[in-house]
């Protein structure tokens, strides 16, 4: 195979990784965040995509093989509540998926918000708004 061949054949083999690459992140779960970090650090931390799950569908990320382990044993000890949308939005009737970088954690449970006012809100009257979020996304499951 001629050099400039090998390089065209090269070129394309790299885009089509990129192109996969992207393809794959649109199934990440959280934006590719690192669900156990929220809970275990108080923070969003990235994820690495060579330390990763699939469950329901999605590819989850973690910062640490330790991070994956948890959530492999338990997952919905670490999935957000409401399915990942806004509880402030769901508490109005309307559904807005949370920003994974928004967060609020209301005893053992993730809320992702639209929003850094959506999170005050919801810090200013958590009682309030997650009732109602939960009339208004009855029947899908929390």
């Amino acid at each position: 195979m001629s050099r400039p061949i090998r390089q065209s054949a090269f070129a394309v083999a790299i885009l089509t990784a990129c192109l996969s690459g992207a393809a794959a992140a649109q199934d990440w779960a959280l934006d590719g965040y690192d669900p156990v970090s929220y809970q275990d650090q108080g923070r969003a931390v990235p994820g690495r995509a060579d330390i990763h799950t699939m469950w329901r569908g999605h590819l989850w990320l973690f910062s640490t093989d330790q991070h994956r382990l948890a959530f492999e044993s338990n997952p919905r000890a670490y999935v957000p509540g409401f399915g990942g949308l806004c509880p402030v939005a769901l508490s109005d009737g309307r559904e807005v998926k949370g920003d994974p970088r928004h967060f609020v954690i209301l005893g053992d449970r993730l809320y992702l918000t639209r929003s850094d006012s959506a999170r005050r809100a919801l810090m200013a009257d958590p009682r309030d708004v997650l009732n109602d979020a939960r009339r208004n996304f009855a029947g899908k499951g929390d």
